[in-house]
């Protein structure tokens, strides 16, 4: 009763914070305007994704105090995620330069890790054994990463909040699935904190997220994915393919870009989603594509992955329509 009760007032409060940080955008001007870059026409209150950091941090409180999260794992979330989000925060009123977001995004991820117990070694065909450095190494650049690109594609109406909704509720289910009840518990409530904030910023968005809740829930979703590997490789595969949508289009526009000479930094438009709403004409059509994608392609092949031993090969097997669509769309070229 109690993690219902926890379940409720976590999408509750999200709703609700939601609505309060929009009002105090409109009185206080913290406004997204309009610009060559952007995906919208009209100003719009920004910060929204605060009310996901904070429901979601009290809601982690209130299940250490009550001995249903451990605590190693209540530090590495909450930790790290506090300091993504505060640093998101002061962005989204008073830009940073990108060193210092870097080195706090870094400083964020080697909290995090420390308290999961490092990287998990993960086998992966034709490589031998790593040091242990070096996984851990590749665990920071994997979850500042990830936290970078779920800024880059939260650039349209409703697809974060859609993205991390479809992705936490996949996760939720391959635990099921597994017979790891234990671990659903934290994917739902990322999953109702960010349907909360969501119900204000579907198409058309009366406010956006901004990097304080982009970031927290980019960090998160690679927390979570850590702490499959521990409990099994197969699951870690899994999460990998279930967040295939924005890895892939992330990551092949900044490959295209690079290859261009731009730098990884220089706010752009050219994701294969923007340009899929310029096409269109409209966010939504492309916000639930997103959705589709994921509960009806990336979750059958992350089921899968989760009971075999060719993790990558359907990881690959699964990203492969992913980046066609994305080059089909232009990923990383100029309009």
């Amino acid at each position: 009763m109690l993690i219902v009760l926890i379940l409720l007032a976590t999408f509750s409060l999200a709703w609700l914070m939601t609505w309060g940080l929009r009002r105090y955008a409109l009185a206080h001007n913290v406004l997204d305007v309009p610009n060559s870059r952007s995906s919208h026409q009209v100003p719009t209150p920004r910060g929204g994704g605060m009310a996901i950091v904070v429901a979601c941090s009290l809601a982690l409180v209130v299940l250490a105090l009550s001995d249903l999260l451990p605590a190693p794992l209540f530090y590495a979330l909450s930790g790290s995620g506090a300091l993504v989000a505060l640093v998101g925060f002061v962005d989204d009123h008073r830009p940073l330069a990108a060193r210092w977001r870097l080195l706090a995004h870094f400083l964020a991820a080697t909290w995090g890790l420390f308290w999961l117990g490092g990287m998990p070694e993960v086998r992966i065909p034709g490589v031998g054994a790593l040091p242990g450095w070096l996984w851990g190494l590749l665990g920071l650049v994997y979850l500042v990463w990830l936290l970078n690109l779920y800024n880059f594609m939260d650039g349209i109406d409703g697809i974060a909040g859609m993205e991390a909704v479809c992705v936490c509720l996949g996760g939720a289910i391959l635990y099921a699935l597994a017979g790891r009840y234990e671990m659903v518990l934290l994917p739902v409530l990322l999953a109702l904190a960010s349907a909360g904030f969501l119900f204000w910023n579907f198409p058309s968005a009366r406010i956006f997220m901004g990097d304080a809740g982009s970031g927290y829930l980019g960090l998160l979703l690679g927390l979570f994915s850590l702490q499959a590997a521990w409990v099994a490789q197969e699951l870690f595969w899994s999460w990998l393919i279930l967040l295939g949508v924005f890895i892939v289009d992330a990551s092949v526009t900044l490959l295209r870009r690079l290859l261009q000479g731009y730098r990884v930094y220089e706010a752009h438009r050219s994701h294969a989603y923007q340009h899929a709403a310029r096409q269109l004409g409209r966010h939504l059509p492309v916000t639930l594509a997103v959705a589709v994608i994921n509960l009806c392609w990336l979750l059958p092949v992350a089921l899968w992955a989760a009971h075999g031993d060719y993790g990558l090969f359907i990881l690959l097997l699964a990203y492969t329509p992913l980046i066609l669509l994305a080059l089909h769309y232009r990923a990383g070229l100029a309009d």
